[in-house]
């Protein structure tokens, strides 16, 4: 009994149903459910109670977008994985998975290995990794099929950043085609890069300087343009494709058309696209310089597609894409020069809290605010049924999430290890009170009772397309 949890008096919201139901966690997993005072429930005994009377009971989040430690543009992002997924844990997601780098010229095992020794020991909720390809040869080709066997089922190509990330469509057509082969997910940064070079050129030439300037050059079309070039080449090579930080109407629609044909084409977007918009890079006094990221903030119009999309599950996922960076010292590397603010900004404890307001505010339901943060990214990233749902034989990863809580988000009060908030002042009805990652309450009534190493490495299986 010892090793024994029970949750009680909760309403239980997965993305499948909603039940009023008590909850028996037994060494690390969920042992059962049963309805609030059955006979059942009323028979089990633990050495600890949780009343979650007037609370809801749901899974962990799964983050499958986040960069801790992330080198970019001569700095580093400013979370660790000790203080990124401490916070993480904070805003009630127990899994994340984080980006591998490959450097061109060196093999991806380099790369891996590089980033298994960053997080080795030092994460609070469990982890896994995508790879990022900065250069797809004959040797990494190669390499892609026994990563697949080692649970690294996803790999990240970038249509953007020529000199750093960037692929040509022959090198992305060769990778597809490998993983169309070998099950692995092509996760794609859809914007034409070389492109968006050309325009970053003129508007510095024309002394257009600021942050604001950031968004006016990575423009809407050369976002859908990347889009639909991606999924054509998906087409080509048999194909799943997964696209990230999808940020505009019209990349909505191509992914809308591509899945109208049947084609197994996701799209995810991030809390900064829904609640944010041109407007903050545009706030005067280089304060813009706090929302740079890419793809960008787009115009508030945008908003209501991205909303749409998740509703008509032409989007199915909302990641953070958290890659933080100081405003002093780091963000200010850009001053005078836009191109040069390191891109990213922080999330990772926002983003259950944010899909929460969205079910307040009518975007959403609560149901399919679990499949978005939770259910499906577990799903598409090989990690269900053992993350992202409660249901026997899960990981007891839960969060016992007070819906009636107000708090108000500020850098004062977030554990991210940045010195600002991109949400600063913004009122959010719901907070998470308690976080089981594995049966171990790391957040125990808003107090951090988890430790570095408590969170395990996860491989993953291959995409399951549970494409409901």
């Amino acid at each position: 009994m010892s090793n024994r949890t029970l949750i009680r008096g909760g309403l239980v919201v997965t993305a499948a149903d909603e039940m009023h139901a008590d909850v028996l966690v037994e060494d690390g997993r969920i042992a059962a459910l049963a309805a609030h005072n059955s006979p059942v429930s009323q028979g089990w005994t633990a050495a600890r109670a949780i009343d979650a009377t007037n609370r809801y009971v749901i899974p962990g989040g799964v983050d499958a977008h986040t960069h801790m430690e992330l080198p970019f543009g001569g700095t580093f992002a400013s979370d660790s994985f000790e203080t990124g997924t401490r916070a993480a844990a904070w805003g009630g997601t127990t899994t994340i998975v984080d980006f591998a780098v490959q450097t061109v010229g060196r093999a991806l095992r380099e790369g891996l290995d590089a980033w298994y020794a960053k997080a080795d020991g030092n994460c609070a909720i469990d982890y896994g990794f995508h790879m990022i390809l900065s250069d797809v040869n004959e040797q990494s080709l190669k390499e892609m099929d026994l990563l697949v066997e080692e649970g690294i089922t996803s790999f990240k190509l970038f249509m953007a950043y020529p000199g750093v990330f960037y692929s040509d469509d022959g090198q992305i057509l060769r990778a597809m085609q490998r993983s169309a082969v070998n099950g692995g997910l092509i996760m794609m940064h859809a914007e034409n890069g070389i492109a968006i070079d050309v325009l970053v050129e003129q508007a510095l030439a024309r002394g257009e300087t600021d942050p604001r300037y950031h968004g006016e050059v990575r423009k809407v079309l050369l976002e859908a343009e990347a889009t639909h070039r991606a999924i054509q080449l998906a087409r080509v090579a048999g194909a799943p494709l997964y696209v990230v930080h999808v940020s505009a109407e019209e990349a909505v629609a191509e992914l809308a058309v591509a899945r109208d044909k049947g084609l197994p084409v996701f799209g995810e977007t991030c809390p900064q696209y829904l609640f944010l918009s041109t407007d903050n890079l545009a706030e005067p006094d280089f304060e813009g310089a706090k929302y740079v990221c890419s793809t960008p903030l787009r115009p508030r119009e945008h908003q209501a597609a991205l909303w749409r999309g998740l509703r008509s599950n032409d989007l199915q996922v909302v990641s953070t894409d958290h890659c933080p960076f100081c405003f002093t010292g780091q963000k200010e590397l850009g001053r005078g020069d836009f191109s040069k603010i390191p891109n990213g900004l922080p999330g990772v404890e926002n983003r259950m809290d944010l899909l929460h307001q969205a079910v307040v505010d009518g975007h959403i339901t609560r149901r399919r605010w679990i499949e978005i943060a939770c259910a499906t990214p577990a799903r598409m990233f090989g990690l269900y049924p053992k993350k992202g749902t409660i249901a026997p034989g899960a990981d007891a990863d839960v969060v016992i999430y007070d819906p009636h809580a107000e708090q108000t988000l500020s850098v004062r009060t977030h554990h991210m290890n940045v010195d600002y908030s991109a949400y600063e002042g913004r009122r959010i009805t719901g907070r998470v009170e308690t976080v089981l990652s594995r049966g171990e309450v790391v957040i125990d009534q808003r107090t951090f009772t988890g430790r570095a190493g408590h969170g395990v490495y996860t491989p993953r299986s291959t995409c399951q397309y549970l494409d409901h």
